[in-house]
């Protein structure tokens, strides 16, 4: 019933800065929650940020805290994650995902690739 769609993903150098977008679609009324995940090749999906639609609380994993921030657009039900001082280990493809019950994740969008050189 949601249909999520990524993009800003692309190459930068190490320090740089990257913001990503989702904009979700269709019936969106009962997300309460959505985030972002990443997964770098031959290694499993990790968690990176969400954000609680009713409230705006959020949530990092430590690996990124202090560099990354997620926000919202309520009226463009868009969400996004502002990526900062970026280092090689961030290079991943990074989905957007949205959650029903604030904790599980269960609509998916098809990824951004998200690359840092050197």
């Amino acid at each position: 019933q949601v249909q999520l769609v990524e993009s800003g993903g692309g190459l930068v150098q190490t320090g740089g800065s990257l913001r990503l977008s989702c904009v979700a679609s269709g019936h969106t009324g009962t997300t309460s929650a959505m985030g972002w995940f990443r997964q770098a090749p031959v290694k499993e999906r990790e968690f990176v940020a969400a954000i609680r639609w009713n409230d705006s609380s959020t949530d990092y994993t430590d690996s990124v805290k202090g560099r990354f921030t997620i926000s919202k657009d309520n009226a463009k039900n868009t969400i996004y994650l502002q990526m900062n001082n970026l280092k090689p280990e961030d290079t991943a493809v990074y989905y957007c995902a949205a959650s029903r019950n604030g904790r599980i994740f269960g609509i998916w969008g098809q990824g951004t690739q998200v690359t840092v050189s050197s």
